[in-house]
């Protein structure tokens, strides 16, 4: 049970991780497009890993 729950945490860091890598490489013009502003990746990137 406790080696689960270690699992789901480091696998939505990965998560957290890849999103923030990934939004962060689009340009200020696409992030607009999809109604991110940039400084809101990283609370996005927070629930995308979350949910």
């Amino acid at each position: 049970m406790f080696v689960s729950y270690i699992l789901a945490k480091v696998q939505a860091y990965f998560r957290y991780r890849e999103t923030v890598r990934e939004l962060s490489l689009l340009s200020d013009r696409e992030l607009t497009d999809l109604g991110i502003a940039r400084f809101q990746i990283d609370s996005i990137a927070r629930q995308g890993a979350t949910a």
